[in-house]
């Protein structure tokens, strides 16, 4: 009995020493994430103000288009309309909605730090690409016709680093109550992903350019993770304080 306590004893402390180097290498993860996206922003930006990246823009964005025609997207029509419904999961009216069932879903059970966590990544991030976009006031790509609306500048692209924000924002207060890391890095892929195919229906509906999203995506990254930093500090320290 008492060897058996013994070995229940170790691998309870184990299994703590392993949560607690967890919790430790989080923010690291976090500030790297965070340095690594903006590092990549300042890169893009600094090229595509010096038009160094025209050419691979135009050759990544013609990708997409009918060889010789490029009026005409890639695929059959029904293509050209399952780009436009994955590029409204992008949009502010969908990610407001989301945002705000996912808020209100916490302030009913009480848990308000996730819900003020939730709007202010969210809406942080929205004003930050609304800023950006008028600060290098890059045109949009005139080489095709639109095949989506578009009301603002190019750079960055405001669905890359919105919906990178709001899906990474979400995820990370989803993996909270999952210890299994399986589900956890299944929850991390699907936002990723969905970024992903976001930014890529940009680019096909021929409302950016591919430096556009790209930009968006790293510093969208980088936001989040600013965000999600924060967030583990001040628990940490409340945590500790309390």
């Amino acid at each position: 009995m008492q060897e058996r306590s013994f070995t229940a004893q170790m691998l309870s402390g184990l299994a703590k020493g392993a949560r607690k180097g967890r919790e430790q290498a989080l923010p690291v993860a976090l500030f790297a994430m965070f340095a690594l996206g903006v590092y990549a922003f300042m890169a893009i930006a600094d090229e595509m103000a010096e038009g160094e990246v025209r050419e691979m823009d135009r050759t990544l964005f013609l990708m997409m288009r009918e060889p010789g025609n490029p009026t005409q997207p890639l695929g059959p029509p029904w293509v050209q309309e399952m780009a436009l419904e994955i590029t409204a999961i992008g949009g502010y009216s969908l990610i407001i909605l989301t945002l705000a069932a996912v808020v209100g879903l916490f302030l009913v059970t009480r848990r308000y730090g996730p819900a003020l966590y939730a709007v202010l990544s969210v809406g942080s991030g929205a004003l930050l690409s609304s800023t950006l976009k008028g600060y290098f006031d890059r045109p949009r790509p005139d080489l095709v016709d639109h095949l989506d609306a578009v009301h603002t500048a190019s750079f960055p692209s405001g669905h890359a680093l919105v919906t990178t924000v709001a899906y990474l924002t979400l995820a990370a207060l989803v993996i909270q109550f999952f210890e299994d890391r399986r589900v956890r890095t299944y929850v991390l892929v699907v936002a990723v992903f969905v970024a992903g195919i976001v930014g890529i229906s940009r680019v096909y509906l021929g409302v950016h350019w591919p430096s556009d999203v790209a930009a968006g995506w790293a510093l969208g990254a980088a936001w989040a993770a600013l965000s999600w930093l924060v967030m583990h500090v001040l628990r940490r320290w409340r945590a500790s304080s309390g």
